[in-house]
């Protein structure tokens, strides 16, 4: 997430990263200007004397080491600096001397190129390059080169931005920064292959070329096409674990060297630099933070510890967690040890103009990364302080005019997710108002930036995920959408950027699983805390044009590896809450093809002995919630397949909540249900049996949520038992429903009709015929998936299939047949024709009877009758004769009534 963002930024990281001028200057210094202004042009090349401490590379001019009388002045016009003459003067110097020359003005004209970038506070543009590299074409290092030549030019030319590739670099340019930087590797592969006394290595050279090699591939260099530098990084890394556990040079570990040499090893490592083939990694971790230990609990060194440096530390160790490197039982001491830093820096009024946006988001994102991997709040309590000292700084930033241009939306979202991650692992929002402070001026960016013409390119698919995710994070915790209006206005200026990047082409590749997963759980989850679809038409929107991306990851066999169980896991739960929630689809095929290309990871996943180990207990409970949940828009065998290769995975000794156990019961018994409409009571499936297990594993004890008496009371139906707690059910009558019970009631007054009427403390059915047996409920859209009127929902074929084993005949009405007087009356006429062909009910059932058992004989519907392909019954025949009458005369049968489907 934190990709190219989580870093340290151009300027901060180029300050302060070159060697100190020396006091025993050479004689070319003595114009109090050697290395730092102007490169002089020199007619006649003089006598070359070679020194054994030539010089230091200049620091940039924010520089604190700097001298002040070595104060770099800008160099003003870049072809000054790069005139043929300087060019052929400084190769002359090189071919006169050979293997003997030490690249000193080779090292001096890199570092005249820094300086200009340095006084323009920007790179090389392309212009720029295109004058520079012809002229570099026969650049060469040679052996000769001493070490502090080698990594002046190299860190010179990374800083300045010659190896940097822009959208309409040409080839040849392009090939001569290969070359450039072919040689200069050749030579840092060549010096760090010889015995550590034959070359006098320092630590700030070592830095410099380490920092160079992650700033090259931070800006897109790949490291897998370029294997001399991946040998160029082992050779170093081998360096520096020496200097790093040698006592003589445990002084010249400064804070920002070692802050600088972890930020490239993370670097390194998040741009792909094998774990498995650089073993030496976490050995040069384990060595350095011993280091960052000693500083940080040194009196004398705390004030060498700035805010960049100590954000730069945190994002590094974070990383490498994240990574698996840096995971060693000196962690947790070493980020102890920083955060009385970060809180004394945080809240001096001297400090506070250093804190810059993106260092306090790496601060925050590695805080919360830390935590998210095992490192507990409740176990630190400065950590809650140190937060609490960081969002003050937050609301600053956010609040003010001068900063609005550095709030980019990566960084919005990497501030909201960290924010959002801490009140996941335990940071309370209602004991920290300044966190809700801190989110509602962030809330602002995202909606000034989702806004905006010019910024709309910079909503790449990443961060707008990281954003939605972050904020439905936060709503989960207890953020009330509806006491944040803010809120609720970022989430619809975000929307149409998840829409435009799903159905774009250049975008397409850019959405990867997890991605997908997040932004389709984050949107069921803004839904299920009180986003109404009904009113956000953009989130219907961009569910549809994401529902091809899931399909097409899925069906990839490049991105069968990235597909976790808990992206499927997510994604699943997301689709049945927003179907739950009513989410209306035109058609469901899309849903249909999301869905079976999901479903086939689970069962492969399950089945692997890879994978089998990575579904965590509430992964499996919310899988097999969520594709009962769907009904009937996923084939039964299909479902039969996937749950069961899931529901042995949850026993009486799993570790999950209540809340998670509930789930699964639902789903196995969800699932019964509908293999009980489709084939009967006398075909048994062998998931059934899980029911009894499940409930006994559950003691029949709710857990206080609101639908659990009502599970307890199905399954006790099921497996007829007595119910042991009364479920209070929240009745709602429909227009609908009451203008089609009084016309029932119109058409056969004599019939005995009750309203919303609970038995044997199942969900209440909307009109019951005690005298016959028969339930009628008028269905809406919420009863279907996608609100189509014909793809029925678990909920639904659960309650029907309930009160048919009751026996009971249960008549489904969907309410767009009652849409006008004509459609009601010919549904009422097809009751009237099933009320004809039904035996009269000697016994009826009792609604108000607690004491009814499940097992007592009900009269039931003839076993033949059928559903229409409409969801409610069609007459073989219109029957004339009024229900309840004496038959006096045999009446001509009319032609039967045909409905159209």
């Amino acid at each position: 997430m934190d990709r190219g963002g989580a870093g340290v930024s151009w300027q901060c990281t180029t300050s302060g990263n070159d060697y100190k001028q020396p006091d025993d200057r050479t004689d070319a210094a003595k114009s109090g200007r050697y290395w730092h202004g102007t490169v002089r042009e020199v007619n006649a090349p003089l006598a070359y004397i070679r020194e054994s401490n030539e010089f230091y590379a200049a620091s940039d001019a924010c520089s604190a080491d700097h001298p002040p009388r070595h104060s770099i002045k800008p160099v003003h016009g870049f072809k000054a600096l790069i005139t043929p003459e300087k060019i052929d003067y400084m190769m002359k110097i090189s071919t006169h001397y050979g293997d003997h020359y030490d690249g000193k003005k080779h090292c001096q004209f890199a570092l005249s190129i820094k300086q200009y970038t340095s006084a323009s506070k920007r790179s090389l543009n392309h212009s720029e390059q295109r004058q520079l590299i012809p002229l570099l074409h026969d650049f060469k290092a040679t052996p000769g080169w001493t070490w502090r030549s080698l990594t002046t030019t190299f860190h010179s030319f990374t800083s300045a931005g010659v190896f940097t590739s822009h959208k309409y670099t040409e080839e040849w340019v392009r090939k001569t920064q290969a070359a450039l930087l072919s040689t200069l590797l050749d030579q840092v592969i060549l010096n760090c292959n010889q015995t550590l006394e034959a070359r006098d290595f320092d630590v700030h050279g070592i830095n410099n070329l380490l920092w160079s090699v992650a700033k090259l591939v931070d800006n897109g260099l790949e490291l897998e096409k370029t294997p001399k530098l991946k040998e160029a990084v082992a050779a170093l890394l081998i360096h520096v674990k020496a200097k790093a556990k040698s006592q003589e040079e445990r002084e010249h570990f400064i804070p920002q060297h070692i802050s600088n040499l972890l930020w490239s090893v993370a670097k390194l490592v998040d741009n792909g630099l094998e774990l498995d083939k650089t073993l030496m990694l976490r050995e040069v971790v384990a060595a350095l933070l011993p280091h960052v230990n000693a500083k940080a609990e040194s009196k004398e060194e705390r004030d060498h510890f700035i805010p960049q440096h100590i954000s730069n530390l945190l994002w590094a160790l974070a990383k490498l967690v994240d990574k698996g490197v840096g995971k060693t039982p000196k962690l947790k001491g070493t980020v102890a040890a920083l955060l009385p830093h970060v809180k004394t820096k945080a809240e001096s009024k001297e400090e506070k103009e250093h804190f810059n946006t993106q260092g306090i988001a790496n601060q925050l994102w590695a805080f919360a990364k830390l935590v998210d991997y095992g490192l507990e709040l409740e176990k630190i309590p400065r950590l809650k302080e140190v937060v609490a000292a960081l969002l003050p700084h937050v609301k600053t930033k956010a609040e003010s005019k001068q900063e609005k241009d550095h709030f980019i939306p990566q960084q919005i979202a990497n501030l909201l997710w960290a924010l959002a991650k801490l009140v996941e692992n335990g940071l309370e929002l209602e004991n920290t108002p300044k966190l809700i402070e801190a989110v509602a001026a962030l809330l602002h960016h995202v909606k000034t930036k989702a806004e905006s013409k010019e910024e709309k390119d910079r909503f790449r698919p990443q961060g707008v995920a990281n954003l939605l995710w972050a904020v439905a994070k936060l709503v989960d915790n207890g953020l009330k959408l509806e006491k944040t209006p803010r809120l609720k206005e970022a989430v619809v200026w975000l929307l149409p950027y998840v829409k435009t990047n799903a159905g774009s082409k250049e975008e397409k590749d850019c959405f990867s699983a997890k991605d997908s997963a997040n932004l389709l759980w984050a949107m069921a989850k803004l839904v299920e805390n009180g986003l109404e679809l009904g009113k956000t038409p953009k989130l219907k929107e961009a569910v549809v044009a994401l529902l091809p991306h899931v399909t097409t990851k899925a069906e990839s066999l490049e991105e069968t590896d990235h597909f976790t169980p808990q992206h499927i896991a997510n994604q699943l739960w997301a689709l049945a809450k927003l179907v739950e929630n009513g989410w209306k689809l035109e058609k469901t095929l899309k849903l249909k093809e999301a869905l079976v290309a999901l479903l086939s990871h689970v069962q492969t996943k399950a089945e692997s002995k890879e994978d089998k180990d990575q579904f965590k207990p509430q992964e499996v409970a919310n899988m097999m919630w969520a594709v009962t949940k769907l009904g009937e828009v996923i084939e039964l065998k299909v479902v039969k397949s996937t749950l069961a290769s899931l529901v042995g995975k949850i026993s009486e000794n799993t570790p999950l909540s209540l809340q998670g156990r509930w789930m699964s019961l639902w789903g196995v018994m969800a699932f019964c249900a509908r293999f009980y409409l489709t084939y009967g009571k006398n075909n048994k499936n062998s998931l059934e049996k899980h029911i009894g297990e499940l409930f006994s594993c559950l003691g029949n004890t709710p857990t206080g949520n609101t639908e659990d008496p009502s599970i307890i009371a199905m399954v006790t139906s099921w497996l007829g038992r007595a119910c042991p707690v009364v479920p209070h059910y929240r009745t709602i009558t429909s227009r609908s429903q009451s203008t089609f019970r009084d016309q029932l009631r119109s058409s056969l007054p004599s019939l005995k009709i009750e309203e919303e009427k609970s038995l044997s403390s199942l969900p209440p059915v909307d009109l019951l015929l005690p005298d016959y047996n028969m339930v009628i409920d008028v269905q809406g859209p919420f009863h279907y998936v996608g609100g189509d009127f014909k793809t029925r929902n678990g909920s639904t074929l659960l309650k029907i299939a309930l009160y048919k084993k009751l026996g009971f005949e249960f008549i489904e009405i969907p309410v767009n047949k009652l849409d006008n007087q004509y459609s009601i009356q010919r549904v009422i006429e097809q009751i009237k024709t099933k009320l004809a062909i039904l035996p009269g009910a000697h016994d009826p059932v009792s609604p108000d009877s607690s004491e009814c058992a499940a097992g007592e004989a009900y009269f039931t519907a003839d076993e033949g009758w059928q559903f229409s392909d409409d969801c409610y019954f069609t007459a073989e025949e219109y029957l004339e004769e009024q229900i309840n009458k004496p038959k006096k005369r045999k009446r001509k049968r009319k032609k039967p009534v045909k409905t159209t489907a």
